[in-house]
């Protein structure tokens, strides 16, 4: 028989998270449930294979809680769906730059959260046995898992230039420099729109785009 998979629901109120539980548990996931980002971090998440997680509760913050997370090796690799009502674009930005999975806004249906939690755990599951990432400039297709992903050129060169240099952190004017070598008017927030948009398309390699405030970014091997 199939094990259940684990999910961790975190959110500071009642109603919502024992409804959740409740839910999830019907349709055989096996749940656990926390009010706090503190609980969270005072328990043992081994064998958790997703984090349903509230941005805004009393306290720590969901979002405080993932940067945590994801700076710890034991947890670093479990997906995260944040659950918030805050639905504004540069809300949605740092929470998939802090690497989450998905993103759903209150109020939200269940059949939405279930479609979104089969989702990433079916990505999540492909990670754990594939091929990982890889860009190949002479077809210009980077692979991911196994499956061809075709880019927009800027967002192709980001993701090989960032693949080709491991570990080495990248200014936003050296992005703009070799991305953009064209006399084109661009920005330091077009950098960060583009990181955002690959993030988002080779999940769930985004995590490994790394940032380092007020300097740029890097591809970490997590």
């Amino acid at each position: 028989m199939e094990t259940a998979h684990r999910i961790l629901v975190v959110d500071d109120e009642e109603t919502l998270r024992e409804g959740l539980k409740t839910y999830l548990e019907f349709e055989g996931y096996s749940v656990t449930a926390f009010a706090s980002g503190e609980e969270v971090l005072q328990s043992d998440l081994s064998g958790i294979d997703l984090i349903l997680l509230d941005i805004m509760m009393g306290g720590m913050s969901g979002m405080e809680l993932a940067q945590i997370l994801a700076q710890d090796v034991k947890t670093s690799d479990i997906p995260i769906i944040f659950l918030t009502a805050k639905d504004s674009e540069e809300d949605m930005v740092t929470g998939l730059n802090l690497g989450a999975d998905d993103y759903i806004v209150k109020p939200y249906s269940i059949r939405n959260v279930i479609a979104r939690i089969e989702a990433v755990l079916r990505r999540s599951s492909k990670r754990k046995h594939s091929s990982g990432i890889s860009c190949d400039r002479n077809s210009l297709v980077c692979m991911v898992d196994g499956n061809a992903l075709k880019l927009p050129r800027k967002e192709f060169e980001i993701l090989a230039l960032l693949l080709e240099n491991k570990d080495r952190i990248f200014t936003r004017e050296e992005l703009l420099q070799r991305i953009w070598p064209e006399k084109t008017i661009v920005t330091d927030r077009s950098v960060d729109v583009h990181i955002t948009r690959l993030r988002g398309k080779i999940s769930p390699y985004g995590k490994n785009i790394i940032s380092r405030s007020g300097y740029g970014y890097g591809w970490n091997e997590i």
